[in-house]
């Protein structure tokens, strides 16, 4: 017998929630309820704020790693929601795993993924909604590969004419990055200024003119060039 599926949360659920300033949490793996969060305290990664230090920036430049855009996003969900030193028990149920599963394919929810020797070594997954990215969970395999996916998402967002990276909750390593926290309020209006008109294009339409621009180079240089002149 095959095991029953797990009830979705209605991808109009979601992005309702998402463009409130909620999302959902569930208690573990296996826990069929999943509970609203709203932060007091919101951290987000200003996109002109990336700090893209000096041995992070030869790592992008060197294009050790492959950056695919939604490659194997039910992978990267599956990564995200392992077991980990820190959280033994993950918050990625099957109910939110299976939703975001769904999310992605009606085009909302993307993965940001690094490969290497064709194996998946680190990524991000998030929900993209106006001009917004809200990033839900990162993992890495290989040293680096979580930071360099999200310099390419930060560099994506900025050519897409996307203006707010919700990073949800404050930890030292997107601290480290140059995450900052906002209050609840603050995070609010920056979530209606986002929602005033579209971006200029999607992210897969981003990553496609990165592409394009890199004929002549490589993808990493662009990505750090980019950051370089903003700094």
């Amino acid at each position: 017998m095959h095991a029953p599926s797990p009830k979705l949360i209605p991808p109009e659920v979601l992005l309702l929630a998402y463009r409130s300033g909620v999302f959902p949490m569930a208690d573990s793996r296996e826990d069929e309820e999943v509970f609203w969060v709203e932060p007091r305290n919101r951290a987000i990664l200003p996109l002109d704020g990336f700090r893209c230090s000096r041995s992070l920036a030869k790592v992008i430049r060197s294009d050790r790693f492959e950056v695919r855009l939604d490659g194997d996003f039910s992978a990267v969900i599956d990564a995200c929601a392992q077991p980990r030193r820190d959280h033994p028990e993950s918050w990625i149920s099957e109910v939110i795993a299976a939703s975001y599963r769904n999310l992605h394919r009606h085009g909302h929810a993307h993965s940001v993924e690094c490969w290497q020797d064709g194996a998946l070594v680190g990524g991000l997954y998030g929900v993209a909604f106006d001009r917004v990215f809200c990033g839900e969970s990162m993992f890495a395999r290989a040293d680096n590969s979580s930071k360099v996916a999200l310099a390419w998402l930060v560099a994506l967002m900025r050519r897409a004419g996307f203006v707010l990276l919700d990073c949800q909750f404050m930890t030292e390593h997107l601290a480290s990055l140059g995450a900052v926290e906002i209050p609840r309020d603050r995070y609010q209006e920056l979530l209606a200024k986002a929602a005033e008109y579209p971006p200029h294009m999607s992210l897969p339409e981003a990553l496609a003119r990165l592409h394009q621009d890199s004929a002549s180079s490589s993808p990493g240089k662009l990505i750090v060039q980019s950051f370089t002149q903003t700094s």
